[in-house]
């Protein structure tokens, strides 16, 4: 069983008349690449937030690395983050500005500060004024100082505003490496589903306060993927029947009225007479598939262009 290093049930954040976050709930794995998809104003740093300390919740509960209430308090200290700009000094280096924050970290091995940087390949520019930094830059030192004391969760807000692809593309391997080699796990928001599709296992979507979807990649593609959807009251017995008869494997049941079949090579017509000549009542039969974006609008309840 799969350990969980951050539980959140029913989370509620309120400001006055507005409802920033309404009853969440959502559980992130031990090296989970875990994210957050949302428009801006969505929720998204409102849950980070509250996992971090940075604001109280309202309501509700979270549990990290297995503690809940006062308890967890102690564990936040195994969190790096990023969520808001880090306040870098403009006259100072990088390696200056990771080595002021190392100190007031208690970090006291200055090997781990060039490690960090060499994580975001900042270490050719670590005499380099931070002035004197692009935006993509200054975004990458933000990272390294959110996993300089090795963390074992790191939260990042929008964590590639800023860079070029070629930035995002190195970024994204960081993180796939810090997973799988050293367990660490990310919680990561983005409005950007295509960027965060390379390189989460696992998404929320969030709108308005609400979380509106929980699920793995592997589910988010089979959401996504082209397929004939069989609409049907009787999704026990026309599995059966498609598969004995017709030889179709490649399906899946949703839920007790849809079955998703992705052979491309399969006639409808032939399926309801075959269905209907068994007693099976068919509702529909249409061929489906959506973009990543077309996905997200139809969970917002957006019109598609």
């Amino acid at each position: 069983m799969r350990e969980i290093v951050m539980q959140t049930t029913g989370l509620t954040k309120r400001y006055r008349d507005l409802t920033a976050l309404d009853h969440a709930d959502m559980t992130v794995y031990k090296k989970d690449i875990y994210g957050l998809i949302g428009r801006n104003g969505a929720g998204k740093t409102t849950i980070m937030k509250v996992i971090t300390g940075l604001t109280e919740s309202s309501g509700g509960e979270f549990r990290l690395f297995g503690k809940s209430g006062s308890d967890a308090d102690s564990e936040k200290k195994r969190i790096g983050c990023l969520i808001e700009n880090p306040a870098f000094f403009g006259s100072m280096t990088a390696y200056q500005n990771l080595k002021y924050y190392a100190l007031q970290k208690g970090i006291t091995d200055e090997k781990q500060i060039d490690k960090a940087l060499d994580l975001v390949d900042l270490t050719g520019v670590k005499n380099k004024k931070f002035r004197k930094f692009s935006l993509g830059m200054k975004q990458r030192l933000g990272i390294a100082l959110a996993v300089m004391d090795n963390p074992d969760l790191v939260i990042l807000d929008e964590p590639i505003n800023g860079l070029d692809p070629i930035g995002i593309s190195e970024l994204r391997e960081t993180f796939r490496k810090m997973s799988s080699e050293r367990g660490v796990t990310f919680i990561i928001s983005s409005h950007i589903l295509s960027e965060l599709y390379m390189v989460a296992n696992r998404f929320l979507f969030i709108d308005k306060g609400k979380i509106l979807k929980e699920i793995t990649k592997e589910e988010l593609d089979l959401e996504c993927m082209r397929c004939h959807v069989v609409k049907t009251d009787d999704t026990k017995n026309a599995a059966v029947i498609i598969e004995k008869d017709l030889g179709i494997t490649n399906y899946k049941v949703i839920d007790s009225g849809e079955i998703r079949i992705y052979d491309e090579n399969i006639r409808p017509d032939e399926i309801n007479k075959l269905l209907v000549r068994n007693n099976v009542n068919v509702s529909g039969i249409y061929e489906t598939g959506i973009s990543l974006e077309d996905y997200f609008k139809s969970l917002v309840g957006e019109e598609r262009s």
